[in-house]
């Protein structure tokens, strides 16, 4: 029965509703002896007007009772009454389904009332005589008739309109969030084989570092010392990969070989040859222990952000730099943006795939991430951890 509104909604209908009654009724004709049941309906149409959001049906409701107290005491029609245009309005663009169909349907009943009235039952109720046969009133009805049906049936329409927009929206957002849903779980299914991958790399080189420590054992214990370190760093990485396995893991996967990070001059390479002006700055440049899934997502970050600079990006310098510290690689890549491209508008149009892609890798790995326009650049940046937890 009541729809929920925030404050300032309910507050300002009910302050236009106070102005609305404040205004008209000084307009209600004091001459007839009816001026105290003129102010009464006045306050029945305001009344519509403070609810008619609230509850468009307890409006619809309210204008059909002050309507019919109206013909009831033979009242001319009223400025007030042009309330029921914004009642109907509601009607048809917050009511319930059977509110929906009810502003309809009073549309026609109200026209056909309102002719009826006007042309035939308020002489009568005035003290003229007034014949209903007389066919001299009849195109007088009709011209009455055919207004208040266009009159009222326009308000109506409105209102189907901006309920049909308002579904539309909801629709399409709804599809939107739909979408993003099955992007982001194909791209766990992605991560989920890259992680797959490299937990059988690291295992494989714990199982071959644990051979050669226990032959090497009983003639050189240094190396087997060494070997020892090798394990304990690569099973505490791949400890984490198994960690980050079993919560994104939601399919079986295939195999395939993984990129690290002496793949990225390949991949530089192949952008240049596509006619990119690429520059590249490393610096500090990495060591010798960077996490397989670090050099996965490093590679993945760099690979979609590389190739949205080229089927998005204007003409200009493609700027790559890595930072690699003891703690964390802090990643950018900055692209020329091309005017009316998909990064040009963001965030007005919603960005592709790649983006959810290049987010899920970073979160993968504990990292954050952003990506967007800033100035004539569109930056895509990250922050991954180096650190593996114990």
């Amino acid at each position: 029965m009541l729809r929920p509104l925030k404050t300032y909604q309910l507050v300002t209908d009910i302050v236009g509703a106070v102005l609305f009654f404040a205004f008209f009724v000084i307009l209600v004709p004091y001459d007839t002896g009816g001026a105290l049941v003129g102010v009464l309906l006045t306050l029945g149409m305001s009344a519509a007007l403070a609810v008619r959001r609230l509850s468009p049906a307890l409006a619809l409701g309210l204008a059909w009772a002050s309507a019919i107290l109206q013909m009831l005491f033979g009242l001319a029609p009223m400025p007030s009454d042009m309330a029921v245009f914004g009642v109907l309005y509601v009607t048809a663009a917050y009511g319930s389904r059977a509110v929906f169909w009810a502003g309809f349907v009073s549309s026609f009943v109200g026209a056909v009332a309102i002719a009826v009235y006007i042309v035939y039952l308020m002489p009568v109720l005035q003290g003229y005589v007034v014949s209903i046969g007389d066919i001299r009133d009849l195109p007088n009805a009709i011209l009455i008739l055919i207004a208040a049906v266009f009159a009222l049936l326009l308000a109506w329409t409105a209102g189907a309109l901006v309920r049909t927009a308002a579904r539309a929206r909801a629709n399409r957002a709804a599809q939107q969030r739909a979408e993003s849903e099955t992007v982001a779980e194909q791209e766990r299914v992605r991560i989920a084989r890259d992680m797959h991958d490299v937990v059988a790399h690291s295992l494989a080189v714990v199982i071959a570092q644990a051979d050669g420590a226990r032959y090497a054992a009983a003639t050189d214990p240094a190396v087997a010392t060494t070997a020892l370190g090798t394990i304990s760093t690569t099973a505490r990485a791949a400890l984490t990969d198994v960690r980050m396995l079993l919560t994104q893991l939601r399919h079986s996967q295939g195999d395939g070989p993984q990129p690290d990070l002496a793949d990225l001059d390949a991949l530089y390479d192949q952008v240049r040859a596509a006619g990119v002006d690429l520059r590249v700055d490393v610096h500090p440049v990495p060591g010798n222990d960077v996490p397989a899934s670090v050099q996965l997502a490093v590679f993945r970050i760099v690979q979609e952000a590389l190739t949205n600079a080229l089927r998005h990006g204007g003409e200009g310098t493609v700027s790559v730099r890595l930072a690699w510290y003891a703690d964390r690689v802090d990643l950018e890549v900055r692209s020329p943006l091309r005017p009316g491209s998909v990064q040009a508008e963001a965030p007005a149009r919603p960005l592709g795939h790649g983006i959810i892609g290049m987010r899920e890798r970073a979160q993968l790995v504990g990292g954050t991430f952003e990506a967007g326009p800033q100035g004539d650049r569109f930056v895509v940046s990250a922050a991954l951890p180096m650190g593996v937890p114990a």
